[in-house]
């Protein structure tokens, strides 16, 4: 199962920590650890690219089944990157809707 944790700051997201495997279908065929890590990324990348964040990431990209994805203080409450994160949320909600089994966030 996929664990998910959103950290807050002043009542925003500050991050998010990922830890686990969906393990809902074979190794390349598994929806929905498909759905999350291109949420998670294209989540990160958004931050970089398009509020022009500066989170740090770390993961462990040997074993996978990590993310952890923090902003600093200072720019957490621009309207951009929450924009961002609680897009992040609302996708993840979504996919736990039909696959709660697989998927679950751990401090909503």
């Amino acid at each position: 199962m996929i664990k998910v944790q959103f950290f807050h700051t002043d009542q925003q997201i500050s991050g998010f920590l990922m830890r686990g495997h969906a393990d809902s279908g074979d190794y390349g065929h598994d929806i929905v650890c498909a759905a999350v890590s291109v949420l998670a990324i294209n989540t990160v990348n958004s931050l970089e690219q398009l509020a022009l964040a500066h989170p740090e990431v770390v993961s462990d990209d040997e074993n996978g089944g990590y993310l952890k994805v923090t902003l600093p203080a200072e720019e957490v409450s621009e309207q951009a990157i929450q924009l961002f994160l609680n897009s992040l949320k609302l996708g993840l909600h979504d996919i736990t809707d039909n696959y709660q089994k697989y998927l679950t966030i751990e401090n909503d």
